[in-house]
């Protein structure tokens, strides 16, 4: 059996997130993932020796020699052969001291111009389990652009009072992973629409379903067995929780 993939601790998620070259790319898009991000700045930018970067980033001198040769072959490939770049993805956590999430109640009230989607979240990606969420990342939608998005906190709320805080911060749309069905009546009922199954990056989700493209999965519902024996988010559903 393979070794888990241990997650690096990473300062913030970065603010550009995509490079293009100039006319046609040359090839495929090179993703270079959050960690590998994190690598390069750290080396390249903030000129840590590998390990310092190491220790920053809570792994090994040899996993960072690592990533670091991975990440500088990408880049070369985005700067030598023209080819476009995307960062995205990897298997990190960011940095307790600086998690920017707030409790539910300070979000501001949404204009009527507003749409509000909500995804349940956890370190840049969806969270598999929405009873047992405990942040949302919600976007501010104005004609079809995100004008802003803030990672709430959810205070340890439980499946009933969950739908509450989507209510509560005025949700149009939820984004989630597993969800039983008496969640998605509650949900429905409150005339939130809903997109469950999903999984992956919560802001590539968001980029979809805002491009049309995001299809909900029939397959996201978790009865009340399954959440309260197998846990979610480690990936077990991976968007595929049934009865």
């Amino acid at each position: 059996m393979a070794r888990p993939i241990q997650r690096r601790v990473i300062e913030s998620i970065p603010e550009y997130k995509s490079f293009h070259t100039d006319g046609i790319p040359s090839g495929s898009e090179v993703v270079l993932s959050t960690d590998e991000f994190e690598v390069i700045r750290l080396i390249d930018k903030n000129r840590l020796s590998q390990e310092e970067a190491a220790k920053e980033m809570g792994v090994s001198r040899a996993t960072i020699a690592a990533i670091y040769q991975r990440a500088r072959e990408k880049v070369a490939l985005l700067i030598v052969d023209g080819r476009s770049l995307s960062i995205k993805g990897g298997a990190f956590v960011l940095k307790e001291s600086n998690k920017e999430s707030k409790t539910y109640n300070e979000l501001a009230t949404k204009g009527d111009e507003i749409m509000r989607i909500a995804v349940t979240y956890d370190d840049g990606r969806i969270f598999q389990h929405f009873g047992r969420t405990e942040e949302f990342k919600v976007y501010d939608v104005e004609d079809g652009v995100i004008k802003s998005s803030t990672v709430i906190n959810t205070n340890g709320q439980g499946h009933g009072a969950l739908i509450g805080v989507l209510e509560s911060i005025g949700a149009d749309v939820l984004i989630c992973g597993g969800i039983g069905g008496g969640a998605q009546s509650g949900i429905a009922s409150m005339g939130i629409e809903l997109y469950g199954g999903i999984a992956g990056d919560a802001d590539e989700a968001v980029k979809a379903y805002l491009e049309g493209k995001l299809e909900r999965n029939s397959n996201a519902n978790c009865n009340h067995h399954h959440e309260e024996s197998h846990n979610c988010s480690h990936g077990g559903c991976g968007g595929h929780c049934h009865h």
